[in-house]
């Protein structure tokens, strides 16, 4: 009998498990190791954060799934992996402090044959003084803080009705933060709903970002062939947000956000402030601080982890200089080059480096977006590892499956909108995720298969993928048939 102890319930461990349990049979054991009982589809929390979703729209009990599924859970937070055992246990494994219930802070030892870190992010509010729903701004990181995100805005609504002026400030609060994308698709929204309540001319919306130009997304931007052209997505960018009146900041790194203020760096060195009602700043992200130990107790934590809190796997982690950098260097299987039953998936693997160029400004300080690996490609490096493993489990001869972000496709639907009739959102795929300019030349992506366009049809297809994949994290019949 193998045990498979997967640390994370999001969209890349919820995934890994689901497929495990359909792969394993049932005297083989699936384990959870999760902080919260529930599960979160964050695409959607920017519709939570504006106020036309709850929260309850959102998430899905992971107990019932679970329990019906035959996957054990334990609520908790990982803490320590123990890859070689100990003194007092021969057989790795790790240790959680559980969580939510009259049992919170207790340890917990749980062995492994086979190990997937799908733990996510720390969200790095700390990274800059002020920011964060603890301190002067929003976030949509979380269901629970984009509830607290839609009441903000929603009271910001309400003053502009009795005729004040409200400035809405969205974007990033830290220079080496990721999800450009989920700023961009929040602001576009904002802008809508802000239409929708018949009070946008009392608003002055604007963008703040990281990146050095719109449109970068943390990718290092895109190039889309519309009809007959090849058009920069920062030009598709800028086009959405002057259409809408939203005004950009670029080149940022917020470094303190106070009360109705933030001050920021740009790239030329200079400081600079700017003045909000509303603030929505998404963090910088760090591992969860997992420590990791050998079998005489010593801290091994450097030689497992970058020191983002990451886990190594096998990527090509070699510094070197921008020019240098290849599609080869990105991991394929997720594996820990140290322990071979030990994988990362989503947002818990180090990569090797940025996909956009890395920028400094003037003074030193770094500008310039970090990786993003969340939603399509996380689920794909869910699937792709889970069958993996269930493969060497069943000692199944099969060539190990991968799923490098060098060799992948995604696709995203931004939402600029959430109605039926009147709203839209911006479709746009790519291939590959990171740039392969030895394979693709000038673009670095196929331009058969990296193209955008917005329309109402998008938000039809954001709203169909909304319950489909509500459907799929239930488990509910067929839900293997539903593609990452």
């Amino acid at each position: 009998m193998a045990n498979i102890v997967v640390l994370g319930a999001g969209i890349a461990g919820h995934t890994a498990a689901l497929f495990l349990r359909r792969r394993l049979p049932k005297e083989h054991q699936v384990i959870v190791v999760s902080p919260k009982d529930v599960y979160n589809w964050i695409p959607s929390n920017i519709w939570v954060g504006v106020g036309v979703m709850s929260a309850k729209d959102v998430v899905v009990p992971l107990q019932p799934v679970y329990q019906r599924m035959n996957i054990a859970f334990v609520q908790g937070r990982a803490v320590e992996i123990h890859p070689q055992g100990s003194a007092s246990r021969a057989s790795p494994y790790v240790v959680a402090e559980q969580t939510g219930s009259q049992r919170t802070g207790q340890r917990q030892e749980i062995p492994y044959d086979y190990l997937i870190n799908a733990s996510g992010p720390k969200l790095n509010f700390a990274a800059t003084p002020g920011l964060g729903p603890d301190g002067f701004s929003q976030s949509v990181c979380t269901f629970e803080h984009a509830e607290r995100a839609a009441t903000a805005f929603l009271q910001c609504v309400e003053r502009m009705r009795s005729g004040q002026s409200q400035t809405m400030l969205i974007g990033v609060g830290h220079g080496t933060c990721t999800c450009e994308g989920a700023a961009f698709e929040y602001v576009l929204n904002v802008e809508f709903e802000l239409r929708r309540h018949n009070v946008r001319d009392k608003a002055r919306v604007i963008y703040i970002t990281n990146e050095a130009e719109i449109g970068d997304f943390g990718v290092g931007g895109l190039h889309l062939k519309r009809g007959g052209y090849v058009v920069s997505s920062r030009i598709f960018a800028e086009s959405l947000f002057a259409e809408r009146g939203v005004e950009w900041i670029t080149g940022a790194h917020v470094k303190q956000v106070e009360a109705a203020r933030v001050t920021y760096e740009t790239l030329d060195g200079q400081t600079h402030e700017q003045g909000f009602d509303y603030a929505m700043l998404l963090p910088p992200f760090t591992g969860v601080g997992i420590k990791a130990f050998d079998r005489q107790g010593v801290d091994i934590t450097s030689e497992m982890f970058a020191p983002n809190g990451f886990m190594k796997v096998d990527a090509d982690y070699t510094k070197k200089p921008y020019a240098q950098w290849k599609a080869s260097d990105w991991p394929r299987f997720y594996q820990n080059p140290q322990y071979q039953n030990i994988y990362a998936v989503g947002i818990a693997f180090a990569p090797p480096h940025p996909i956009s160029e890395p920028r400094l400004s003037a003074s030193g300080t770094q500008i310039s977006p970090a990786p993003p690996r969340t939603g399509m490609p996380s689920a794909i490096m869910g699937r792709v590892v889970a069958n993996n493993i269930a493969d060497l489990v069943l000692n199944r001869q099969h060539p190990p499956r991968t799923a490098s972000l060098a060799e992948l496709g995604a696709a995203c639907v931004a939402s600029a909108g959430a109605n039926w009739f009147s709203g839209t959102a911006a479709s746009m795929t790519m291939y590959p995720v990171v740039p392969d300019f030895e394979r693709f030349g000038d673009y670095g992506r196929d331009l058969k298969f990296t193209f955008g366009d917005i329309g109402s049809a998008g938000h039809w297809i954001k709203k169909l993928l909304h319950y489909m994949f509500i459907y799929k994290a239930k488990a509910r019949p067929l839900w293997w048939m539903i593609p990452e």
